[in-house]
């Protein structure tokens, strides 16, 4: 277990006191670099690390910055990528050995929307085998013998040690929302299609790529600018609202999604919701229950089997390129994925169907639901992060967010056995802006701030 408690390191806060000197983009990333020191060793959250160019990109920020010309809200914000995410000037190794030495020749969307944004790219962040199941060593700076969570356990625990501000990952079951749940940071699932998915393994239906940050006001900017650059998947508007932070606006309404993890809750986890929902109450909030309200009562049914369904849709959807994998090399993929890749196999286009139109009936529900309240709460999983690294946790209470296709946000405001446990908030789709200024007001009166 760490003998000391890491610190997130928040960027757009500190980017205040560029414009006068007091600060700067090379400063801020030598801070990180100090962190990385330190916590890189025992946390292993990068797979490649490139200082002399984010050194180099540290600088031309900070030169922007002086002459009042910044590129945007994130321009020297040092970030991570995830290794599934292509990048031109970097290997990308999908967590896996099939891509060892793989140099992409061209960026992915959102790694070349950083770039022209001014964002300082420090390195790439460990992902478990393709985003997946399968664990590839990554620690939680919290406890280094607990999971960070995955798939984007890289970008979780760099963010969490100071280590960058701000950090791409991906989701579809559950992969950004639990790790920044776990690592005690700001996690940000859009709404399905929110951010470009070009060059990137994330082509599932559920798949989105997203943020985790120091701060809720870093997890938004760095989002909005990427879309900004190249807006979100084909036939998708992509994110909207302005490109700094929607300013913190009160809920009347939220709906507890229990999930069909309630049972699972650890005591000291569903005591700390309490006071948080308590604290909302207090504020005038109304907080609706499945005993009482009829429409949050069917998306607890419609979701109960949440993670069943989406593990289908996920094992056809995988026929490729697993199959490809597999005939490369069957050795050098893990057993997650052939027994992905064989449930894929006895599927019928039928039986896709059939997951497809389940996913569409919870939809429908939830938008009942959402015309009677302005989100949902929930936590990111039973308890705190799982002793040993054989596991990324139980994704119970984190997969009703990207089986329902809105945007999810995690807040580090819970703990479980004294270690991070997140508060997630759930709205409705491309209303990511307001889930947000929801968040911001949550955040400070669940937090006391």
């Amino acid at each position: 277990m760490s003998t000391a408690q890491p610190r997130s390191r928040a960027f757009h806060s500190a980017s205040a006191t560029f414009p006068d000197g007091r600060d700067t983009p090379r400063a801020f990333l030598e801070a990180c670099v100090e962190d990385l020191k330190r916590w890189e060793p025992a946390v292993a959250a990068f797979t490649w690390i490139d200082l002399e160019g984010a050194r180099r990109a540290a600088d031309a920020a900070t030169a922007r910055w002086k002459d009042g010309r910044p590129l945007s809200a994130i321009d020297g914000m040092p970030v991570g990528v995830k290794d599934t995410i292509d990048t031109d000037d970097m290997p990308t190794g999908m967590g896996s050995s099939l891509y060892d030495g793989y140099q992409p020749r061209f960026s992915a969307a959102s790694a070349q929307a950083l770039r022209e944004c001014g964002a300082v790219i420090l390195g790439k962040t460990v992902t478990t085998e393709f985003a997946s199941s399968e664990p590839r060593g990554t620690r939680n700076p919290w406890d280094t013998a607990r999971t960070p969570g995955g798939s984007s356990s890289g970008s979780a625990a760099a963010v969490a040690a100071g280590m960058v501000a701000g950090a791409l990952g991906t989701q579809v079951v559950g992969s950004i929302i639990r790790p920044a749940g776990f690592c005690g940071v700001h996690g940000y699932k859009p709404s399905v299609g929110g951010i470009n998915r070009g060059g990137s393994l994330d082509f599932l239906s559920q798949s989105c790529t997203g943020t985790l940050a120091a701060s809720l006001a870093d997890a938004w900017v760095l989002a909005r600018a990427v879309a900004d650059v190249v807006g979100g998947d084909p036939g998708s508007p992509g994110i909207g609202g302005p490109l700094l932070p929607p300013e913190p606006h009160a809920p009347r309404r939220l709906a507890l999604l229990r999930t069909a993890g309630w049972p699972l809750l650890a005591a000291d986890a569903r005591a700390g919701l309490e006071v948080a929902l308590e604290r909302l109450r207090a504020a005038g909030v109304e907080i609706l229950v499945p005993e009482t309200c009829p429409e949050l009562a069917a998306v607890e049914q419609a979701t109960a089997e949440a993670r069943a369904v989406t593990l289908g849709l996920n094992a056809w959807e995988w026929r490729w390129p697993l199959n490809a994998y597999l005939a490369r090399d069957a050795a050098a993929v893990s057993q997650s994925s052939r027994d992905r890749a064989e449930t894929g196999r006895h599927m019928t286009r039928a039986d896709y169907q059939g997951l497809l139109e389940r996913r569409q009936m919870a939809r429908e529900r939830f938008a009942a639901l959402m015309e009677r309240c302005d989100g949902l709460v929930s936590v990111t999983a039973p308890g705190a992060a799982p002793v040993g690294l054989e596991t990324t946790g139980d994704p119970i209470f984190v997969v009703p967010g990207s089986f329902l296709g809105g945007p999810v946000v995690t807040l580090p405001v819970l703990t479980s056995a004294n270690l991070p446990l997140g508060m997630q908030l759930l709205g409705a789709p491309q209303a990511d802006e307001t889930l947000f200024a929801h968040a911001a007001w949550i955040e400070g009166k669940v937090s006391g701030a």
